[in-house]
């Protein structure tokens, strides 16, 4: 089977988006201004770059917790993987470690640290956003559409990114 969007276009996707994101955002505040106040569509602007932080935010600690497994204590015990997701699987002595420690692959002690500080950040994350949206509805009331509609230029990004790699496939997966 022949999959469009290789690892490499994926990594392209996903590297464009904060920047279109952006342009998106610029382009809906040039259009708030003549429709509203210079402010709204400093609010939409504002949106849009902080949707787009939030991605490279997202992005970065998604990437950071899939690739904590190059650094597992079971590569440290002389592992030879022959697939990215059996590490946890091959010892060279032939022992695994998932047997003495009587634990399943994916809760591998390294792993669930892992886990831990990925939630942790991302509950930091969801607090941060919550955060500004108060501060923006305490202070900016009437702005805060505005900055939900700068926030929400994310969405129409993904479609249009959706579109553009559905575009490329050759073939369809049944």
């Amino acid at each position: 089977m022949n999959q469009a969007p290789t690892i490499m276009e994926e990594e392209k996707i996903l590297r464009r988006i904060p920047l279109e994101i952006l342009i998106l955002s610029f382009v809906m505040a040039l259009g708030s201004i003549f429709l509203f106040k210079p402010l709204t569509a400093l609010f939409v602007l504002a949106g849009g770059a902080f949707s787009a932080l939030s991605f490279i935010w997202l992005k970065t600690s998604v990437s950071r917790l899939l690739l904590k497994n190059e650094d597992s204590p079971s590569k440290k015990m002389g592992q030879s993987p022959e697939k990215k997701g059996d590490r946890h699987l091959h010892v060279k002595n032939g022992d695994s470690p998932l047997k003495k420690e009587g634990q399943s692959p994916f809760f591998l002690p390294d792993k669930k640290k892992a886990l831990r500080s990925a939630l942790a950040l991302y509950g930091i994350r969801l607090l941060l956003i919550i955060a500004i949206f108060f501060i923006i509805i305490f202070f900016f009331s009437r702005n805060i559409i505005a900055f939900v509609a700068g926030f929400s230029a994310i969405i129409p990004v993904f479609l249009a990114e959706a579109v553009v790699a559905l575009t490329r496939m050759k073939q369809w997966k049944s």
